[in-house]
């Protein structure tokens, strides 16, 4: 906090308010916004100008952010808890170790903190998957204005249900356009917020994440066909030659068909296409909070749940896999004590989100968190040169359960069949050829599995 800090000060200074400020320490307390996709993958950041021009131009973007279990649920989880998986227990999206249910222990998170530390909290949008399936009434501890989306209608883009602090309100598709509808439910809440002391906004959107109703994305009406003939990418990795040497489930995958590569493509419009409506929605959340009076003072965190596969490995389409397309995010971060239009190659990950905001806050954690705070690194992009290893986890048995770990150069990951993956990044970016027990690599494996097992169960500090 001290950049911040000292910032704040000569500000304070210049202005003649310390004074007054003093005797009120919330008045140097940012606001904390956080913006998140879902399923957004790093490559389609390139059709969200508004992302680059308002946030990225004037904040830090990370090139090596990752979520350590890429899908949704445990992912989200990560961000409230500042742990992973293996200690915040949600382990899938489904039941009976996954899901909203198995999330136990929702008052020590970072909206319990946070309020604890005088910020009004705020949620908008989509919280875990399955929340409002059994009580769809409930509000969860700690928001003071709780906006959720319920049930499976999180993924209707047209005609949907959310939680309005306990109530439940049904907005009929000729209501508006779902991503529409989150903004002016954020911006709204920022120009009545502005005055109150400093707030927590969680603004989840659902976008690109398919319809529920449909195997495509659903883009407002207004952006349909931009992207009609937008190829598709198709790295060396895309419907792989050989997936010998994959996991058995992917190994058993036959080629594509002429016809799923014509659906992955469609896909992937309309994916792009629904990121548009997204990307109005961070303009309008920035000029809501300039013409307040908040920008300058608000921490603005631009992320994703998960990365996403589209015809890499022989996955059509889907995540949790720990492969660069699905455990890569996006991570923008703009505010007071962050450099403008910086890049960090550092290495970092959704468990280091939390103890980052709690940071800026000023608040104190009540739970031991895995991650490391970036204040430093947001203020100096530049000074972590340390090869910090990122545990990656996944405990969907459908998937292929398994552990491993992300290095600047290598990844390494150990399933529970007894299945192991070896990629060197520098030589291998597609990760095509799986070097475990290759005995030209047997010193580079012995050294990422002895990190794997240092990591796998560690917590708190022991994580870093």
């Amino acid at each position: 906090m001290r950049v911040r800090t000292a910032l704040l000060a000569a500000v304070l200074v210049s202005a003649g308010l310390t004074s007054c400020a003093s005797g009120d320490s919330l008045d140097l307390r940012p606001n904390v916004v956080v913006i998140m996709t879902d399923d957004q993958t790093v490559e389609s950041m390139r059709v969200m100008p508004n992302v680059r021009d308002l946030l990225a131009e004037h904040g830090v973007t990370f090139t090596n952010s990752f979520a350590s279990y890429p899908l949704c649920c445990p992912s989200r989880a990560t961000l409230l808890t500042g742990q992973y998986a293996h200690n915040h227990g949600v382990l899938g999206n489904e039941p009976p170790n996954g899901g909203y249910g198995a999330f136990e222990d929702e008052r020590t998170t970072l909206p319990v903190a946070l309020q604890d530390a005088g910020y009004t909290t705020i949620h908008i949008g989509k919280y875990l998957n399955r929340y409002g399936l059994a009580n769809p009434r409930r509000v969860p501890p700690a928001w003071d204005d709780w906006r959720g989306l319920v049930g499976d209608s999180v993924y209707e883009y047209l005609g949907f249900t959310l939680n309005n602090n306990g109530a439940l309100r049904y907005q009929p598709p000729e209501r508006g356009y779902q991503t529409d509808v989150l903004t002016r439910l954020a911006t709204d809440t920022i120009r009545r917020e502005s005055d109150d002391g400093p707030f927590f906004l969680n603004l989840a959107y659902v976008a690109p994440h398919r319809a529920l109703d449909r195997r495509l994305a659903r883009p407002a009406a207004r952006h349909q066909g931009t992207f009609a003939t937008e190829p598709l990418p198709m790295p060396a990795s895309f419907n792989e030659a050989d997936a010998s040497d994959k996991p058995p489930r992917l190994a058993a995958q036959p080629p594509f068909t002429p016809a799923e590569v014509d659906l992955i493509t469609r896909r992937y419009r309309s994916r792009l296409e629904s990121l548009l409506a997204v990307d109005e929605g961070v303009a309008a959340v920035v000029r809501a909070l300039r013409k307040t009076g908040e920008l300058d003072n608000t921490l603005i965190v631009f992320t994703s749940d998960n990365g996403f596969l589209q015809g890499e490995h022989r996955v059509a389409s889907g995540k949790v896999f720990p492969y660069e397309p699905s455990i890569r995010v996006p991570l923008v971060v703009r505010g007071l004590g962050v450099a403008s239009g910086a890049a960090s190659d550092a290495l970092v990950a959704n468990v280091d989100l939390a103890p980052t905001i709690l940071a800026f806050a000023g608040a104190e954690s009540l739970r031991r968190m895995d991650g490391r705070s970036l204040e430093e690194l947001l203020d100096r992009p530049n000074r972590d040169q340390r090869d910090r290893p990122v545990l990656l986890e996944a405990f969907d048995a459908r998937s292929g359960a398994y552990q491993g770990v992300r290095t600047r150069r290598y990844v390494y990951v150990e399933y529970t069949d007894g299945g192991r993956e070896l990629y060197d990044l520098r030589a291998d970016p597609d990760q095509l050829e799986n070097r475990a027990g290759d005995p030209t690599m047997a010193t580079v494996e012995a050294r990422m599995a002895r990190t794997l097992a240092r990591l796998r169960d560690c917590a708190g500090g022991e994580c870093r």
